[in-house]
């Protein structure tokens, strides 16, 4: 029997880590001379790495490990079901019990007639999905010029090449040819960097009426769905003002346009409701789901599809599906980690108590001399980082400099918090107690102090011209 342990020196962990394994998203050259930092176990909301050091991951691996780490039903779950049925896939008329489970567990817990599961591996897989299936529908309808999707600048919906093409960030698109074709982005909803001096309510209105131009420049007979987070996740945690989703809604409606809600990262429970689409009061017409899923544990992801969406794609063959679709070890665990989220109030628990402690405790940070603002939603928070508060001011420094060294304090207080060029993000799992966001905020402090300190030693505190 194969088993990994950690039997080696971290040097010597790391440099096999140097020669073999490429990391995403990483410039693998310079990882390897500084050596990645080896994780080998962790329990509720810490992290342990080789070294023995105990650190408060305020990511939640990738936004996903929302019940925490080391919960042994999910591992036992998983053992019965490789016993049981290892695998089978759900082509060719066939199907299998956690599939079956899973797809009507999430019907029940979805909004609205949200009653209908595409399963996928990830995110990323499932956002390719919705691309086929949009045009697919719109096909089916009689109307197969509508192959146009539109999403926002800055926007993240995966790394494959059709869920980096929705995406909207400009170092994706500038490797391997993205966007694909029919994919049109519009402004995100960014008051701090880019509402200049407009009130950030008629500001978050323009924003959303951008949609309506892009549709009516197009063409509404071209355009198939708009597709957004309801909170912007890796884009920086962008919390849109209060007037950009009713708007968003109001054209979607008017025009025929079908809304699709990455719930990737703000499901099951983040915002303080089950979806994100609940807390921003929309009603979209599919929800991209992964992540919180299954708490991480698992990789599972799909797409909740409306009634009339799936009735309509019913009457034919969907030319489309992966080795994964609905594996059944990780539906068992998705099941698993839902059955705890309700049992044991998780949503109740960011809702009531950890989101609105976190939000004292945050926004309390606008208050540092380095942060601008402090923007939170449940479980999901950022701080923009500037060296003048009244304007605004972006740094002189390149884009991400500052961002950068703030970050890397953070790492050496123990604390995982991210860095999107100059906000600092956060997504804790969200069954973090009081006492342990007083740990975060201590540390984010600490690190804010001494990125401060730095910036004054460096005289990185110029802002742009």
């Amino acid at each position: 029997m194969t088993v990994i342990t950690n039997h080696l020196p971290t040097e010597e962990l790391q440099a096999l880590d140097a020669a073999h394994h490429m990391h995403p998203f990483t410039a693998n050259g310079g990882l390897a001379q500084k050596g990645a930092r080896v994780i080998t176990r962790a329990s509720g909301v810490t992290l342990t790495d080789s070294e023995g050091h105990e650190i408060l991951d305020a990511m939640a691996g990738l936004w996903c490990v929302n019940i925490g780490y080391g919960r042994d039903e999910l591992a036992e779950v998983a053992a019965r079901q490789m016993r049981e049925l290892p695998y089978y896939n759900t082509f060719f008329q066939t199907t299998h019990v956690p599939a079956i489970a899973l797809a009507a567990k999430l019907a029940e817990l979805a909004p609205g007639d949200l009653n209908n599961v595409f399963f996928a591996g990830s995110g990323s897989e499932a956002n390719d999905t919705n691309i086929r299936m949009v045009r697919h529908y719109w096909a089916m309808k009689g109307k197969p010029t509508k192959s146009i999707l539109i999403s926002r600048k800055n926007a993240y919906h995966g790394s494959s090449v059709g869920s980096g093409s929705l995406g909207g960030m400009s170092g994706m698109h500038a490797q391997g040819g993205l966007p694909i074709p029919d994919i049109h982005h519009i402004n995100q909803p960014n008051w701090w960097a880019e509402g200049g001096d407009h009130d950030p309510e008629e500001f978050g209105l323009a924003r959303a009426q951008e949609l309506e131009q892009a549709i009516l420049e197009l063409g509404e007979d071209r355009v198939a769905a708009f597709i957004a987070e309801p909170v912007q996740g890796a884009g920086g945690v962008i919390v849109p003002p209060a007037s950009y989703w009713p708007e968003i809604q109001r054209i979607c409606d008017k025009y025929e346009i079908l809304l699709i809600a990455d719930e990737v990262i703000c499901g099951f429970g983040r915002t303080g409701n089950w979806f994100g689409s609940e807390t921003m009061g929309i009603r979209p017409d599919i929800m991209t789901i992964a992540k919180g899923l299954s708490s991480g544990y698992a990789p599972i992801g799909g797409s909740i599809v409306s009634d009339e969406i799936a009735g309509v794609i019913a009457q034919d063959e969907f030319n489309h599906g992966y080795t994964y679709s609905g594996h059944p070890v990780a539906a068992a665990v998705a099941l698993e980690n839902l059955r705890i989220i309700e049992e044991e109030k998780v949503v109740e628990h960011v809702r009531d108590v950890a989101g609105p402690y976190l939000k004292e405790k945050w926004e309390a940070l606008s208050d540092h001399p380095l942060v601008g603002e402090a923007k939170i939603v449940g479980m999901m928070g950022s701080i923009a980082l500037t060296p003048n508060k009244e304007t605004r001011a972006a740094f002189a420094a390149e884009a991400g400099t500052v961002g950068f060294i703030c970050r890397e304090r953070c790492f050496a207080n123990n604390l995982v918090m991210r860095h999107v060029g100059d906000r600092m993000i956060i997504s804790p799992p969200l069954v973090i107690t009081c006492e342990e966001i007083d740990t975060l905020i201590a540390r984010a402090t600490k690190s804010l102090d001494e990125c401060y300190a730095e910036l004054k030693d460096q005289g990185l505190l110029k802002a742009a011209d």
